[in-house]
């Protein structure tokens, strides 16, 4: 609906303080969009395919050549200035896609999935080059699965289900307000059950681990581990993706 793609099903909707249904144009001027699809031109180069971009803009030639070589340093494809688009790797044409989106020096960025299929070395770039249009105060709108990329980016976010919003707010806060600051997890059997219920210590079964939530993990897996001899026993931080499954459940969705 942000980007001029959808209608709106209800309620009113402004972007920069104009109407979606009559000034698309113009919004669209001043987004940079990441979609969750790779959609280059395979018959571009990657300096071909910013090029051409730049053209719906009606961003000046000598201006739009500046601009692609110093977005072709930003996202680390200097040396891949000629490469056509079908001899890149799927991290490459991730970062290519994002020096798209930024060819018109957007106002608002709306990124959808933007590391989906990434391995671990192209996903942190991509983190890295995003926090630091942060840092030079682009505002980012993001929807992603991965929960961790969400805590590392977002300052702000929503955790949505069926189409509705669940909660809002920081990460940080989120994650201490629903499940505590650290997690403490117990290989489940009925002797371990049995006896944290004798030590009145909650609890919540997830398949066949026991979760404890607390602020005090070292504090209470000691006392576990001495009154219960559980057979493994580990602790970690707590993290959104323990908000996200206390709130919207377990069960596989399609």
């Amino acid at each position: 609906m942000i980007t001029c793609v959808s209608p709106r099903s209800s309620g009113s909707l402004r972007v920069f303080g104009m109407d979606p249904d009559k000034d698309q144009a113009a919004i669209k001027m001043r987004l940079g969009i990441i979609p969750q699809e790779t959609n280059l031109d395979p018959d571009f180069t990657c300096y071909g395919n910013l090029i051409s971009y730049s053209r719906y803009f009606d961003i000046p030639k000598t201006v739009a050549h500046r601009r692609v070589e110093e977005l072709l340093d930003f996202v680390q494809l200097r040396d891949k200035h000629d490469v056509t688009v079908e001899k890149l790797s799927g991290g490459m044409k991730r970062r290519l896609i994002l020096a798209r989106a930024l060819v018109n020096n957007p106002d608002l960025l709306v990124l959808d999935e933007p590391t989906i299929g990434l391995d671990p070395q192209a996903r942190h770039l991509i983190w890295e080059k995003l926090r630091q249009l942060q840092a030079a105060g682009s505002t980012i709108v993001l929807t992603t699965h991965y929960l961790d990329e969400a805590a590392r980016l977002c300052d702000r976010l929503v955790i949505m289900d069926n189409g509705k919003i669940l909660v809002e707010g920081s990460p940080a806060d989120l994650v201490k307000q629903y499940v505590g600051e650290e997690i403490v997890e117990i290989d489940k059997t009925d002797d371990v059950m049995a006896c944290l219920a004798r030590m009145d210590v909650p609890f919540e079964e997830f398949g066949d681990i026991l979760q404890i939530s607390t602020g005090s993990a070292r504090e209470i897996a000691t006392t576990v581990y001495e009154n219960c001899q559980p057979k493994r026993l580990l602790t970690r931080p707590a993290t959104l993706e323990d908000v996200f499954l206390k709130l919207t459940g377990r069960t596989l969705r399609e």
